[in-house]
């Protein structure tokens, strides 16, 4: 699930109004701010499933940066609104399987339907995959700032002895 922004708008005397940049046409409303923000989330997942009816590709989130460097959205508040999981059509396909794994499978409740299991299983993967990627940044930067910190204690520790 990916995380959108959503542009918030209010002129006095009017309702709150809701605009998505990364989908142009993407708009809705609400008399109060609660209001608006159910009204977002509601609007994103209808545009969402009607570009995916009619195979429209669905655009990555823009960077928070980019959307604000429009003057016109400047003003805006910000919403950061969760698009919904849609599961496209179920295919079926054919899989080569190890027979104990299969075994596996049957026993934690796959037998009735193992290609449900299967599938759940894969999106648990993928969702800690999303995540891991997400923080990889994060730990990068960790990771040299681990290595600067252990540098600098080795030459602590080095300029001692040498004193010595």
């Amino acid at each position: 699930m990916s995380d959108y922004i959503a542009l918030l708008r209010k002129e006095k005397g009017t309702r709150y109004g809701v605009d998505f940049p990364d989908f142009p046409g993407c708009i809705t409303g609400g008399r109060t701010l609660e209001e608006a923000r159910r009204n977002a989330s509601e609007a994103l997942r209808f545009h969402i499933e009607g570009m995916l009816e009619d195979g429209e590709p669905i655009p990555e989130p823009s960077p928070l940066d980019a959307v604000m460097a429009d003057p016109f959205n400047r003003d805006a508040a910000v919403l950061i609104v969760s698009a919904p999981t849609i599961r496209s059509r179920a295919v079926r396909v054919n899989i080569t399987i190890d027979k104990d794994l299969l075994r596996r499978i049957d026993a934690l409740g796959g037998r009735g339907n193992r290609s449900r299991l299967l599938a759940e299983g894969v999106r648990l993967l993928l969702k800690r995959s999303d995540r891991a990627a997400a923080s990889a940044p994060a730990m990068r930067a960790a990771a040299v700032m681990t290595r600067r910190l252990r540098a600098r204690a080795r030459q602590r520790t080095s300029a001692r002895t040498k004193r010595r």
